[in-house]
């Protein structure tokens, strides 16, 4: 699309809309969060990030949503590959429930998560608990963040000349070689940037893992849920303070996910 410079009132007045938009919803709310987790001096800060509830909370967010991350990104793969190679009955049924966890809320994926694996429940394993537990966390994240490695990696598998493969099995490569040395080449930024917005939504999520993790302090509570929990508990320094280092991660996120774009850009282009 071809870009001009603005000369109408009209094209300024749109412009300044679209800034001012930008602005109150996201410029205002993150210097509010700078502004009250500095506002009492350093020290708080420092108290904050040494609370052993605070790392816990930290480390339950990390870990799950890179476990998140691994699993997506194995199936996330698999999925794609299946929807853009494979023809059988039901393939566009499968293709939209995909994009389920894109309209489903995920207080309700909570609680069907509880349904099915809680106490009593359809799928309740009797070896190791799953609601309230952090394995309950883990299939949380990884549910709201299932679909973003196989939608960006699934529409440029389909852009993929067949022609290399096609040589790579002539001088008798193997299927996996084919696979690592061929197409994984190809897909690499796509899988990167899928794998950015996978951490990204796992991360911050906390509806789902609230309802199914029960937000027990020191055992289930996610950084989300601390913020959630600092509020309730008039500790506005600690839920500014953990919202300050979320803000961080998703400015780190932003700026990665930017640069993929751009690389997949010139990669196409």
């Amino acid at each position: 699309m071809r870009e001009i410079k603005p000369r109408s009132p009209l094209a300024f007045l749109l412009i300044g809309i679209a800034v001012l938009y930008a602005v109150i919803l996201f410029i205002a709310p993150l210097v509010a969060i700078i502004y009250g987790a500095f506002k009492d001096g350093i020290d708080p800060i420092i108290e904050t990030l040494t609370d052993p509830s605070v790392l816990h909370a930290f480390e339950v967010s990390l870990v799950l949503a890179l476990g998140a991350v691994l699993i997506n990104t194995i199936f996330g793969l698999v999925t794609a590959w299946v929807l853009v190679r494979q023809k059988f009955r039901g393939r566009g049924i499968f293709n939209t429930l995909i994009d389920i966890p894109f309209v489903f809320s995920p207080v309700i994926a909570g609680y069907a998560m509880i349904v099915l694996f809680g106490r009593g429940g359809w799928l309740a394993p009797p070896i190791f608990p799953i609601v309230f537990a952090l394995p309950g966390i883990l299939l949380a994240k990884t549910f709201v963040s299932l679909p973003f490695v196989a939608r960006e990696v699934q529409p440029v598998l389909d852009s993929i000349s067949p022609e290399p493969e096609d040589a790579a099995y002539t001088i008798g490569a193997s299927r996996w070689a084919t696979f690592r040395r061929v197409i994984l080449p190809e897909l690499w930024t796509a899988l990167l940037y899928g794998i950015v917005l996978t951490f990204a939504r796992a991360v911050g999520e906390f509806g789902a893992v609230s309802v199914v993790g029960g937000n027990i302090e020191g055992y289930t509570e996610t950084a989300t849920s601390f913020v959630f929990r600092a509020l309730n508990d008039r500790n506005s320094t600690g839920a500014y303070v953990v919202s300050l280092i979320l803000c961080l991660v998703s400015v780190l996120i932003l700026f990665l996910m930017n640069l993929l774009r751009r690389r997949m850009v010139v990669s196409r282009g």
